[in-house]
């Protein structure tokens, strides 16, 4: 399980990938739950930043039957509470499905359990997944709020990484709320911090959302290199989380900008192609809206002016 964190945190996925596997056969081998739970956290970690969310939400459901049925408990050495973690990707992954009202039931399951289990670095992973649901959702409100008990968390603990991800998030909802400057400011400090503590994965996330806050601060060219930047990360890390937002993106503030029409159909295209590749209903949806929307303006005379596209 060592391994597999260095490979998952630093190195590519695939390679975190094979070492979850491994403890996987090991688990079957010895027939032992508490090896096997952890080898659920492990796989649905690793498979969601693939991009891979059925097979992520399968491992994640298996891994919370087992904590359910009551053969495992707890270890306070764990760096985190497995269970926590499996709840926690079992609701995101429900959300790209489609399935949204049951993955915020899920979600405040795996908060509960982590205070129940007064786990404070597990309360740490709940919290971030939830900012995370909320910004899935474009809800900035949500968002500040579960970033701000995460900083607060965290500064308490001194949990570096944490406090990275809750000043990133944190930024984006400032962003995207009507103080894109401050925002930035705040991803920008937060990035800084997360890349202090030698992680690289989640970096096209995060890059991701510091491009839609040099948006809205109307600094959309650096939005663009910000977008390039995470596509070059994900290409090493082999990350796809985040492709189809990133192509979305990409679509959206070249049409803000009046670029190439080629460019800007691609770009839709492409962010549709990957979030139905992936089965996720949800970013499809998401993709397919801004398509529309790209076409109905275009259609309506737009051709040549700069079209006025939403984020979300």
């Amino acid at each position: 399980m060592g391994q597999w964190r260095h490979s998952y945190i630093a190195e590519k996925l695939s390679a975190a990938l094979g070492v979850a596997q491994r403890v996987r056969s090991l688990a079957t081998e010895q027939n032992n739950s508490a090896i096997m739970i952890g080898a659920c956290q492990a796989l649905v970690s690793t498979l969601y930043y693939l991009g891979e969310f059925e097979t992520a939400r399968q491992y994640a459901t298996r891994g919370v039957q087992i904590w359910r049925s009551g053969r495992v408990q707890y270890n306070a050495e764990d760096l985190d509470a497995p269970a926590v973690v499996c709840l926690c990707y079992e609701a995101l992954c429900r959300w790209h499905l489609g399935e949204v009202a049951l993955c915020h039931q899920i979600m405040e399951e795996a908060i509960s359990l982590a205070k129940e289990l007064n786990e404070t670095n597990s309360l740490a992973v709940a919290l971030h997944f939830a900012a995370f649901l909320a910004r899935y959702e474009r809800n900035p409100a949500e968002v500040e709020r579960l970033a701000s008990d995460l900083i607060e968390l965290s500064t308490v603990q001194n949990f570096a990484f944490w406090l990275a991800c809750g000043e990133i998030s944190r930024g984006w909802a400032r962003s995207v709320s009507g103080d894109p400057d401050q925002g930035i400011a705040s991803i920008d400090d937060g990035i800084r911090d997360y890349r202090a503590t030698g992680s690289i994965l989640i970096m096209p996330s995060w890059l991701a959302l510091k491009a839609e806050a040099l948006h809205l601060a109307s600094r959309t060219s650096e939005a663009l290199a910000a977008i390039a930047e995470a596509e070059a990360v994900a290409q090493r890390t082999e990350e796809r989380e985040s492709f189809a937002e990133l192509h979305r993106l990409r679509g959206v503030f070249l049409a803000n900008m009046g670029g190439d029409e080629v460019q800007i159909e691609t770009s839709f295209c492409e962010a549709i192609r990957i979030a139905k590749k992936q089965k996720s209903v949800s970013l499809t949806t998401r993709a397919e809206a801004s398509y529309v929307e790209y076409r109905r303006q275009k259609a309506s005379g737009l051709r040549g002016h700069r079209f006025r596209l939403p984020l979300c």
